[in-house]
């Protein structure tokens, strides 16, 4: 999409044009998705790096300039991974903040659609930046693939495994479709979360291959949670 860096002399424009796309996409949303639009938008203007293509900031920082908690920043950040609009570059260990990346072509492919609302100028300095509509690139998906391909679940906020399960997707799409897909929330004891599988040896080998998976995806949403436990249906 995207087919140049934003630097050099149109830097200005590409960056400004990239945050109108977004804030215009957050406007024509639900209350919870212009909050976390914005809140993106926050972020990019104070501590994106273009040159480098780099978000390098600690959850209590944001929390700081969110005036949230460090509990509903990692929530946050974690539904902008599901989106696949932030790509961790490097994670972060030994008080080492984790680095993200943008995603701009596909920010800018899910904000297609309201491109027209700020006018057939701005529509087509995006298409002339590389931004290709997405029927243009629709042509040249190979049939088979079309027909593998796995629609990505709707991001959901509301419980730790719906936002785990979108994080999931986000980084391994196959897998997901595979074996993630058909999962469902069972419910929650203390620090364990049940999950049950549409057959005993879905749950058999979920249980003995992805289990490290499902528990990753799951703590990065509620580090509280400690076991994943996936059951076959009674």
């Amino acid at each position: 999409m995207l087919s140049r860096k934003p630097v050099g002399q149109q830097a200005s424009v590409i960056k400004y044009d990239v945050l109108t796309a977004v804030g215009t996409f957050a406007l024509s949303q639900p209350k919870g998705k212009q909050v976390l639009c914005l809140r993106l938008m926050t972020l990019i203007t104070a501590r994106y790096n273009w040159a480098r293509n780099e978000l390098a900031v600690g959850q209590r920082e944001i929390a700081r300039m969110w005036n949230v908690d460090e509990r509903t920043v990692k929530r946050e950040m974690a539904k902008l991974r599901a989106m696949s609009w932030l790509i961790v570059k490097r994670q972060g260990a030994r008080g080492r903040v984790t680095q993200y990346a943008l995603a701009l072509e596909q920010i800018l492919k899910d904000t297609q659609p309201v491109w027209s609302a700020v006018g057939p100028d701005f529509e087509q300095r995006l298409i002339g930046q590389g931004a290709q509509p997405d029927n243009t690139s629709a042509k040249i998906v190979p049939l088979h693939n079309a027909q593998r391909a796995t629609l990505a679940p709707e991001v959901d906020g509301s419980s730790e495994w719906g936002l785990a399960r979108s994080l999931i997707h986000a980084e391994d799409p196959a897998r997901f479709a595979t074996w993630i897909a058909t999962l469902t929330r069972q419910e929650r004891r203390g620090r364990r979360l049940y999950l049950t599988a549409p057959s005993r040896f879905h749950a058999h080998y979920v249980a003995t291959h992805l289990n490290a998976l499902c528990l990753s995806a799951v703590r990065q949403v509620d580090p509280d949670i400690d076991a994943v436990i996936v059951t076959e249906p009674t």
